[in-house]
């Protein structure tokens, strides 16, 4: 089987990698926008007719694309995000029609959802901003394509090697630089989100691109439990032996506002992949700590969760 990733390089991408490159008689293939790719491309500009030539000489089997972008300019945002999915699914259709696709969604897509409830993929998409719109758009190129394909749609995924710019990340680099007593600034860490570790859904990457027969077009990742965003704080803290301070007086995100509730059903998941999430959410933020290098520290960026 030869399998296409997207994104390698970034953190969901890095894990993927691994389940990919360990399935039986798999031959994993890189694209992206380094010359050390097997597939150098960017789908914010790319041509699609040219993409579906490239694609066809690579003999793809399946695509896995983690290709996104969470920050930037609006425009950013709907050529990465939006225009990028459509012109990989047209360029398949063209190319490697046989092949399946397997595009890493968000629950940014979903927006606003009642407390105490939990989201079906059937929900209403309601999103709350422009990343979640732009998601949202190059999902629904996604599921209305006539390709074998399914949108995984991640909520909010935790592990080793979390990015600076997601709340993880950066209260881990800050922990790290003040010191176990120090005093860490952060935003409001009241509302409620539904992690998941990172390595988990790579697992999940994996099933789907190995399971037999069409895959419902949209299926949650999540652990099914929503959390408070505390509880991040609360678990890095136990891992770093942090007896400082952590001040929730600081600037947070529009959207954890905005969202103050997110949780995943994950019942279809578990029936047409046979996946569950296994890592309990201490178990990850430690592994995140340990990952961390001596001398990280953190990137300036606000201190809520998408």
């Amino acid at each position: 089987m030869r399998v296409l990733l997207l994104g390698a390089d970034g953190f969901l991408g890095r894990h993927a990698a691994d389940v990919l490159r360990a399935l039986p008689a798999a031959v994993v293939l890189t694209g992206g926008r380094r010359p050390a790719h097997d597939l150098r491309v960017d789908l914010a500009t790319a041509d699609a007719s040219t993409l579906a030539g490239e694609l066809a000489a690579l003999a793809v089997d399946a695509v896995v694309n983690f290709a996104g972008a969470v920050a930037g300019s609006a425009v950013k945002l709907a050529e990465v995000n939006a225009r990028g999915p459509a012109v990989l699914c047209e360029a398949l259709r063209e190319g490697a029609p046989q092949a399946r696709l397997v595009h890493i969604g968000s629950a940014g897509e979903y927006g606003v959802c009642e407390p105490g409830s939990s989201l079906t993929e059937s929900a209403d998409a309601r999103p709350v901003g422009v990343y979640g719109a732009t998601k949202l758009a190059g999902s629904l190129a996604v599921a209305g394509s006539p390709l074998d394909a399914v949108v995984l749609r991640v909520f909010n995924p935790v592990g080793p090697g979390s990015p600076a710019g997601s709340l993880p990340g950066r209260l881990a680099a800050e922990l790290r630089r003040v010191g176990p007593e120090g005093v860490v600034e952060v935003g409001d860490l009241s509302a409620y989100r539904d992690f998941v570790d990172a390595r988990d859904i790579a697992l999940a990457v994996g099933l789907a691109v190995t399971a037999g027969g069409p895959l419902p077009r949209v299926l949650n990742l999540a652990s099914g439990k929503a959390q408070p965003v505390r509880a991040i704080a609360d678990g890095l803290a136990a891992a770093a032996g942090f007896t400082g301070r952590i001040d929730e007086s600081g600037a947070g995100s529009e959207r954890s506002a905005a969202v103050s509730w997110q949780q995943a059903d994950i019942t279809a998941a578990a029936t047409a992949l046979g996946w569950q999430p296994r890592t309990p959410l201490a178990d990850t933020l430690r592994d995140l700590w340990l990952s961390l290098e001596p001398d990280a520290a953190p990137a300036p960026a606000t201190s809520g969760v998408a």
